[in-house]
Protein backbone atom coordinates (compact mmCIF):
# COMPACT_ATOMS: atom_id res chain seq x y z
CA UNK A 1 0.00 0.00 0.00
CA UNK A 2 2.89 2.38 0.72
CA UNK A 3 4.29 1.75 -2.78
CA UNK A 4 0.92 2.64 -4.25
CA UNK A 5 0.89 6.01 -2.48
CA UNK A 6 4.53 6.83 -3.33
CA UNK A 7 4.56 5.91 -7.02
CA UNK A 8 2.07 7.63 -9.37
CA UNK A 9 2.10 4.68 -11.80
CA UNK A 10 1.18 2.27 -9.03
CA UNK A 11 -1.52 4.63 -7.81
CA UNK A 12 -2.98 4.87 -11.31
CA UNK A 13 -2.99 1.10 -11.61
CA UNK A 14 -4.62 0.80 -8.19
CA UNK A 15 -7.42 3.18 -9.21
CA UNK A 16 -8.04 2.20 -12.83
CA UNK A 17 -7.38 -1.55 -13.00
CA UNK A 18 -10.64 -2.45 -11.21
CA UNK A 19 -12.65 -0.25 -13.59
CA UNK A 20 -11.23 -2.12 -16.58
CA UNK A 21 -13.41 -5.04 -15.53
CA UNK A 22 -16.98 -4.60 -16.86
CA UNK A 23 -18.37 -6.38 -13.79
CA UNK A 24 -16.74 -3.82 -11.50
CA UNK A 25 -17.91 -0.93 -13.70
CA UNK A 26 -21.52 -2.08 -13.50
CA UNK A 27 -21.11 -2.63 -9.77
CA UNK A 28 -19.78 0.93 -9.43
CA UNK A 29 -22.86 2.30 -11.21
CA UNK A 30 -25.11 0.22 -8.96
CA UNK A 31 -23.27 1.48 -5.88
CA UNK A 32 -23.71 5.06 -7.10
CA UNK A 33 -27.45 4.54 -7.59
CA UNK A 34 -27.77 2.98 -4.13
CA UNK A 35 -25.81 5.89 -2.69
CA UNK A 36 -27.99 8.53 -4.32
CA UNK A 37 -31.24 6.90 -3.25
CA UNK A 38 -30.05 5.78 0.16
CA UNK A 39 -28.24 8.99 1.00
CA UNK A 40 -31.04 11.37 0.15
CA UNK A 41 -33.90 9.28 1.48
CA UNK A 42 -31.95 7.95 4.45
CA UNK A 43 -31.86 11.39 6.07
CA UNK A 44 -35.67 11.45 6.15
CA UNK A 45 -35.73 7.83 7.33
CA UNK A 46 -33.43 8.63 10.26
CA UNK A 47 -35.18 11.90 11.10
CA UNK A 48 -38.65 10.31 10.97
CA UNK A 49 -37.47 7.37 13.07
CA UNK A 50 -38.27 4.87 10.31
CA UNK A 51 -35.01 2.93 10.56
CA UNK A 52 -36.84 -0.03 12.11
CA UNK A 53 -39.37 0.09 9.28
CA UNK A 54 -36.51 0.06 6.74
CA UNK A 55 -34.94 -2.99 8.33
CA UNK A 56 -38.33 -4.67 8.55
CA UNK A 57 -39.06 -4.02 4.88
CA UNK A 58 -35.77 -5.63 3.87
CA UNK A 59 -36.38 -8.70 6.03
CA UNK A 60 -39.96 -9.08 4.83
CA UNK A 61 -38.63 -9.49 1.30
CA UNK A 62 -36.77 -12.73 2.06
CA UNK A 63 -39.59 -15.13 0.99
CA UNK A 64 -39.94 -13.26 -2.31
CA UNK A 65 -36.17 -13.38 -2.88
CA UNK A 66 -36.10 -17.13 -2.24
CA UNK A 67 -39.05 -17.69 -4.59
CA UNK A 68 -37.28 -15.59 -7.23
CA UNK A 69 -34.19 -17.80 -6.91
CA UNK A 70 -36.28 -20.96 -7.16
CA UNK A 71 -38.33 -19.74 -10.12
CA UNK A 72 -35.50 -18.05 -11.97
CA UNK A 73 -37.26 -14.68 -12.11
CA UNK A 74 -35.54 -11.30 -11.57
CA UNK A 75 -34.60 -10.44 -8.01
CA UNK A 76 -36.47 -7.13 -8.20
CA UNK A 77 -39.70 -8.94 -9.05
CA UNK A 78 -39.32 -11.37 -6.16
CA UNK A 79 -38.35 -8.56 -3.83
CA UNK A 80 -41.40 -6.53 -4.84
CA UNK A 81 -43.68 -9.51 -4.19
CA UNK A 82 -42.09 -10.11 -0.79
CA UNK A 83 -42.39 -6.45 0.07
CA UNK A 84 -46.08 -6.43 -0.89
CA UNK A 85 -46.65 -9.48 1.31
CA UNK A 86 -44.89 -7.73 4.18
CA UNK A 87 -46.99 -4.59 3.86
CA UNK A 88 -50.18 -6.67 3.75
CA UNK A 89 -49.13 -8.72 6.80
CA UNK A 90 -48.26 -5.58 8.80
CA UNK A 91 -51.58 -3.97 7.84
CA UNK A 92 -53.56 -7.06 8.87
CA UNK A 93 -51.69 -7.39 12.18
CA UNK A 94 -52.17 -3.70 12.94
CA UNK A 95 -55.94 -4.07 12.51
CA UNK A 96 -56.12 -5.90 15.84
CA UNK A 97 -57.06 -3.26 18.46
CA UNK A 98 -54.69 -4.62 21.09
CA UNK A 99 -51.64 -4.62 18.80
CA UNK A 100 -49.66 -1.44 18.17
CA UNK A 101 -47.75 -0.62 14.99
CA UNK A 102 -44.35 -1.71 16.29
CA UNK A 103 -45.75 -5.00 17.56
CA UNK A 104 -47.51 -5.57 14.25
CA UNK A 105 -44.27 -4.97 12.38
CA UNK A 106 -42.40 -7.36 14.67
CA UNK A 107 -45.02 -10.10 14.18
CA UNK A 108 -45.06 -9.67 10.39
CA UNK A 109 -41.28 -9.56 10.07
CA UNK A 110 -40.73 -12.61 12.27
CA UNK A 111 -43.34 -14.59 10.36
CA UNK A 112 -42.11 -13.70 6.89
CA UNK A 113 -38.41 -13.98 7.71
CA UNK A 114 -39.05 -17.39 9.26
CA UNK A 115 -40.98 -18.43 6.13
CA UNK A 116 -38.09 -17.25 3.98
CA UNK A 117 -35.59 -19.21 6.08
CA UNK A 118 -37.81 -22.31 5.83
CA UNK A 119 -37.90 -22.00 2.04
CA UNK A 120 -34.17 -21.35 1.92
CA UNK A 121 -33.42 -24.61 3.76
CA UNK A 122 -35.41 -26.69 1.28
CA UNK A 123 -33.72 -29.39 -0.78
CA UNK A 124 -34.48 -27.62 -4.08
CA UNK A 125 -32.98 -24.30 -3.00
CA UNK A 126 -30.22 -23.21 -5.42
CA UNK A 127 -26.70 -22.98 -3.97
CA UNK A 128 -26.38 -19.27 -4.87
CA UNK A 129 -29.14 -18.22 -2.47
CA UNK A 130 -26.57 -16.50 -0.26
CA UNK A 131 -26.58 -13.70 -2.84
CA UNK A 132 -30.14 -12.93 -1.70
CA UNK A 133 -28.93 -12.57 1.88
CA UNK A 134 -25.60 -10.81 1.43
CA UNK A 135 -25.91 -9.50 -2.11
CA UNK A 136 -23.76 -9.89 -5.20
CA UNK A 137 -23.22 -6.43 -6.56
CA UNK A 138 -20.79 -7.82 -9.15
CA UNK A 139 -23.61 -9.85 -10.71
CA UNK A 140 -25.76 -6.80 -11.54
CA UNK A 141 -26.65 -6.69 -15.23
CA UNK A 142 -27.56 -3.89 -17.61
CA UNK A 143 -31.29 -4.55 -17.19
CA UNK A 144 -30.93 -4.37 -13.40
CA UNK A 145 -29.12 -1.05 -13.72
CA UNK A 146 -31.85 0.32 -15.99
CA UNK A 147 -34.61 -0.60 -13.55
CA UNK A 148 -32.63 0.69 -10.58
CA UNK A 149 -31.88 3.93 -12.42
CA UNK A 150 -35.58 4.46 -13.13
CA UNK A 151 -36.54 3.85 -9.51
CA UNK A 152 -33.81 6.19 -8.23
CA UNK A 153 -34.72 8.95 -10.69
CA UNK A 154 -38.39 8.73 -9.70
CA UNK A 155 -37.45 8.80 -6.00
CA UNK A 156 -35.22 11.85 -6.38
CA UNK A 157 -37.92 13.74 -8.30
CA UNK A 158 -40.53 12.83 -5.68
CA UNK A 159 -38.26 13.97 -2.85
CA UNK A 160 -37.56 17.26 -4.62
CA UNK A 161 -41.25 17.95 -5.24
CA UNK A 162 -42.25 17.02 -1.68
CA UNK A 163 -39.28 18.61 0.07
CA UNK A 164 -41.13 21.58 1.60
CA UNK A 165 -44.07 19.42 2.67
CA UNK A 166 -41.72 16.95 4.30
CA UNK A 167 -39.97 19.80 6.08
CA UNK A 168 -43.29 21.15 7.31
CA UNK A 169 -44.52 17.83 8.68
CA UNK A 170 -41.12 16.74 9.95
CA UNK A 171 -40.15 19.87 11.87
CA UNK A 172 -43.38 21.71 12.68
CA UNK A 173 -46.39 19.41 12.51
CA UNK A 174 -48.81 21.95 13.99
CA UNK A 175 -48.02 24.58 11.38
CA UNK A 176 -48.20 21.92 8.69
CA UNK A 177 -51.74 21.02 9.72
CA UNK A 178 -52.67 24.69 9.82
CA UNK A 179 -51.64 25.21 6.19
CA UNK A 180 -53.32 22.01 5.05
CA UNK A 181 -50.34 19.66 4.79
CA UNK A 182 -51.39 16.17 5.85
CA UNK A 183 -48.77 14.31 7.86
CA UNK A 184 -50.27 10.95 6.92
CA UNK A 185 -49.71 11.54 3.22
CA UNK A 186 -46.13 12.63 3.84
CA UNK A 187 -45.44 9.47 5.85
CA UNK A 188 -47.08 7.35 3.15
CA UNK A 189 -44.83 8.95 0.55
CA UNK A 190 -41.74 8.25 2.65
CA UNK A 191 -42.77 4.62 3.08
CA UNK A 192 -43.35 4.22 -0.67
CA UNK A 193 -39.96 5.76 -1.46
CA UNK A 194 -38.40 3.60 1.25
CA UNK A 195 -39.80 0.50 -0.45
CA UNK A 196 -38.29 1.57 -3.78
CA UNK A 197 -34.91 2.30 -2.18
CA UNK A 198 -34.87 -1.06 -0.41
CA UNK A 199 -35.61 -2.80 -3.72
CA UNK A 200 -32.65 -1.05 -5.34
CA UNK A 201 -30.31 -1.79 -2.43
CA UNK A 202 -31.31 -5.44 -2.03
CA UNK A 203 -30.32 -6.43 -5.56
CA UNK A 204 -26.78 -5.25 -4.89
CA UNK A 205 -26.26 -5.69 -1.15
CA UNK A 206 -28.73 -8.42 -0.26
CA UNK A 207 -31.46 -8.79 2.31
CA UNK A 208 -29.24 -8.42 5.38
CA UNK A 209 -26.93 -5.58 4.32
CA UNK A 210 -29.27 -3.30 2.36
CA UNK A 211 -30.42 -1.27 5.34
CA UNK A 212 -26.84 -0.24 6.09
CA UNK A 213 -26.74 1.69 2.81
CA UNK A 214 -29.92 3.56 3.76
CA UNK A 215 -29.29 4.35 7.41
CA UNK A 216 -25.50 4.37 7.80
CA UNK A 217 -24.56 7.32 5.54
CA UNK A 218 -27.50 9.37 6.82
CA UNK A 219 -26.45 8.74 10.42
CA UNK A 220 -22.93 9.92 9.57
CA UNK A 221 -24.22 13.02 7.75
CA UNK A 222 -26.44 13.90 10.68
CA UNK A 223 -23.34 14.14 12.85
CA UNK A 224 -21.79 16.69 10.49
CA UNK A 225 -24.61 18.82 9.04
CA UNK A 226 -27.57 20.43 10.77
CA UNK A 227 -29.62 21.56 7.76
CA UNK A 228 -31.59 18.97 5.81
CA UNK A 229 -30.57 19.85 2.23
CA UNK A 230 -26.79 19.79 2.86
CA UNK A 231 -27.30 16.70 5.00
CA UNK A 232 -28.98 14.87 2.10
CA UNK A 233 -26.22 15.83 -0.33
CA UNK A 234 -23.56 14.88 2.21
CA UNK A 235 -25.20 11.53 2.94
CA UNK A 236 -25.36 10.71 -0.78
CA UNK A 237 -21.67 11.63 -1.17
CA UNK A 238 -20.72 9.52 1.87
CA UNK A 239 -22.76 6.58 0.57
CA UNK A 240 -21.16 6.72 -2.88
CA UNK A 241 -17.64 7.15 -1.46
CA UNK A 242 -18.14 4.30 1.02
CA UNK A 243 -19.54 2.08 -1.70
CA UNK A 244 -16.62 2.72 -4.05
CA UNK A 245 -14.13 2.24 -1.20
CA UNK A 246 -15.77 -1.09 -0.43
CA UNK A 247 -15.55 -2.13 -4.09
CA UNK A 248 -11.85 -1.30 -4.24
CA UNK A 249 -11.23 -3.17 -0.99
CA UNK A 250 -13.13 -6.14 -2.39
CA UNK A 251 -11.11 -6.11 -5.62
CA UNK A 252 -7.63 -5.63 -4.18
CA UNK A 253 -8.03 -7.63 -0.95
CA UNK A 254 -10.27 -10.35 -2.44
CA UNK A 255 -13.09 -9.75 0.03
CA UNK A 256 -16.85 -10.07 -0.35
CA UNK A 257 -18.12 -6.92 -2.07
CA UNK A 258 -21.32 -6.43 -0.05
CA UNK A 259 -19.62 -6.90 3.29
CA UNK A 260 -16.77 -4.60 2.21
CA UNK A 261 -19.23 -1.83 1.32
CA UNK A 262 -21.01 -2.22 4.66
CA UNK A 263 -17.66 -2.21 6.45
CA UNK A 264 -16.59 0.99 4.66
CA UNK A 265 -19.80 2.69 5.78
CA UNK A 266 -19.24 1.65 9.39
CA UNK A 267 -15.63 2.85 9.15
CA UNK A 268 -16.81 6.27 7.93
CA UNK A 269 -19.16 6.53 10.90
CA UNK A 270 -16.40 5.59 13.34
CA UNK A 271 -14.02 8.14 11.81
CA UNK A 272 -16.61 10.91 12.14
CA UNK A 273 -17.31 9.94 15.74
CA UNK A 274 -13.59 9.94 16.45
CA UNK A 275 -13.20 13.36 14.84
CA UNK A 276 -16.06 14.76 16.90
CA UNK A 277 -14.50 13.34 20.03
CA UNK A 278 -11.18 15.03 19.28
CA UNK A 279 -12.71 18.39 18.36
CA UNK A 280 -15.54 18.86 20.84
CA UNK A 281 -18.05 21.54 19.95
CA UNK A 282 -17.68 24.70 22.02
CA UNK A 283 -20.69 26.37 23.69
CA UNK A 284 -22.48 28.61 21.24
CA UNK A 285 -21.82 26.41 18.19
CA UNK A 286 -24.63 25.59 15.76
CA UNK A 287 -27.45 23.57 17.34
CA UNK A 288 -28.08 20.01 16.32
CA UNK A 289 -31.00 19.04 14.15
CA UNK A 290 -32.86 17.60 17.15
CA UNK A 291 -32.86 21.02 18.74
CA UNK A 292 -34.52 22.54 15.69
CA UNK A 293 -37.59 20.32 15.45
CA UNK A 294 -39.74 23.12 16.86
CA UNK A 295 -38.26 25.89 14.69
CA UNK A 296 -40.22 26.26 11.42
CA UNK A 297 -38.04 26.14 8.32
CA UNK A 298 -34.74 25.99 10.21
CA UNK A 299 -33.54 22.76 8.56
CA UNK A 300 -33.88 23.73 4.92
Amino acid sequence: MADVLLHPASLGSFLWDPLADPLVRRAAFEVALIGIAGGALGCWVVHSELSYAAESAAHCMLPGLVVASLAGIPVLVGGALGLAAGVAAIWLAARAPAIGRDTAIAVAVTTLFGLGALLALGAETPPNLQASLFGDVLAVGDADLAVAGGLVAASVVALALAHHRLLATGFDAETARAIGVRAGLAEALLLALLAAAVLVAVQGLGNLLAVGALVGPAAVARLVWTRMAPMMLGAAAIAIASGLAGLYASYHLELAAGASIAGATVTACLLVLLGRGIARRRPGDAPTIDAMRSVPGSAR
